[in-house]
């Protein structure tokens, strides 16, 4: 009995020195590969954001996507609150979707505001700006709102009209693949090209309609074809679009850049 206990002893001590290995190589490795996984994720996002402004493609490499940020490229915080440019945080670092969670850095919205079901908006955003001899070229800015099933998060790229859409997509989400995974068909999103953010008196009027645009209408310019079977989705994207478009997103800095006062 005694034996049956000492080997009992043993096999659960050699067991649990073999986790506690483990455990310490795994927490190693997570720990050495962290700076990786950042620079990795930082990486494609950076890619996306170049193929939706229609600055490259995702077959980019590391190398050349770095280059192209660069040289083209520069990242910006700005004040949601104040509808200005500001340096209290550092665009190469600072993490608008972490501080969206930080009550001392971000707003509940009630529900009237809330168009895009994200429940905390954050105070500083980045955006990223391409200028051409000194002029503004094409304004990058983030958005994200609720599909169907998920956050839905990408980045509408403005010409320097701050008007006309020169590009438009989604780096993360998770729609129904056929249905409101359509948002990523290259078909679909070139539909936004060339579209008009904002009516005649500078309201926001982009929006996915149910159906198919009719070109001979007069606000197609604000309209772009609904995703078919994907009613809700399309809803979303229009809600999320609008939200950052609007007063309570990016629209009062939209305003001060059009005035030269950002």
């Amino acid at each position: 009995m005694s034996s049956q206990r000492e080997s009992t002893a043993r096999t659960l001590t050699v067991a649990l020195l073999v986790c506690l290995v483990c455990s310490i190589f795994v927490a190693g490795a997570a720990v050495a590969l962290r700076p990786t996984q950042t620079e990795n994720r930082l990486l494609d996002k950076q890619r996306s954001i170049l193929a939706i402004a229609q600055l490259g493609d995702a077959s980019m490499t590391g190398a050349q996507v770095k280059q192209m940020f660069d040289t083209r490229i520069q990242a910006r915080v700005v004040d949601l609150e104040t509808g200005k440019f500001s340096d209290a945080q550092d665009p190469l670092t600072f993490d608008p979707l972490q501080s969206s969670k930080d009550p001392a850095l971000s707003k509940a919205l009630s529900g009237k505001e809330d168009t895009a079901s994200i429940k905390r908006r954050e105070r500083y955003s980045t955006v990223y700006v391409v200028e051409s001899d000194g002029q503004l070229d094409t304004l990058i800015v983030p958005v994200r709102g609720y599909g169907l099933w998920s956050t839905l998060h990408g980045f509408i790229a403005v010409k320097g009209d701050l008007n006309t859409v020169a590009g438009f997509g989604f780096y993360e989400h998770g729609e129904t693949p056929g249905l409101g995974g359509e948002i990523d068909n290259p078909n679909w999103r070139k539909l936004w090209l060339d579209k008009k953010l904002f009516d005649s008196n500078d309201k926001v009027a982009i929006r996915v309609i149910k159906g198919n645009v009719d070109q001979s209408s007069a606000t197609a310019d604000n309209q772009i074809d609904g995703l078919a079977g994907a009613t809700l989705t399309s809803n979303g994207v229009t809600h999320l679009v609008q939200f950052w478009l609007g007063e309570n997103g990016f629209g009062r800095f939209i305003e001060h850049l059009r005035a030269g006062e950002a």
